[in-house]
């Protein structure tokens, strides 16, 4: 059976404007790695989810061109961006790690919801 790795992942979303006819969101996460054992941030897999219903992935390496290290307890936070073409919309999804023994697992981002003032009725 393999070891649980609890990690925490906050998301803080803000809208920033429309931008070349989309709507633009900024999200600053906050990630803790509440386990006993050191773990890096390897990859992200993302899905964002319009107003419309449509969806788009995104996937890739690390996060903001970083694969930070965590110890136990230690937290660690950037700010991203994502432009939609609704004024609402969601994003979910997961971190991928590696923990100090090399067990990789995965962490689930909780969904937020992205939406402009006076979207939402």
């Amino acid at each position: 059976m393999p070891a649980e790795y609890p990690v925490k992942v906050v998301a803080i979303p803000q809208y920033l404007g429309e931008h070349e006819e989309q709507f633009a969101f900024a999200y600053t996460i906050h990630i803790t790695n509440e386990s006993t054992q050191q773990i890096t941030l390897r990859n992200r897999h993302w899905v964002i989810t319009h107003g419309d219903g449509s969806k788009e992935e995104v996937i890739g390496e690390g996060v903001v061109g970083e694969t930070p290290d965590l110890a136990p307890g230690a937290s660690y936070s950037y700010t991203s961006g994502a432009l939609i073409p609704t004024p609402v919309g969601s994003m979910k999804g997961s971190y991928g790690f590696v923990a100090a023994n090399g067990e990789s697992f995965r962490a689930e981002i909780p969904e937020f919801a992205l939406h402009a003032p006076d979207s939402l009725h």
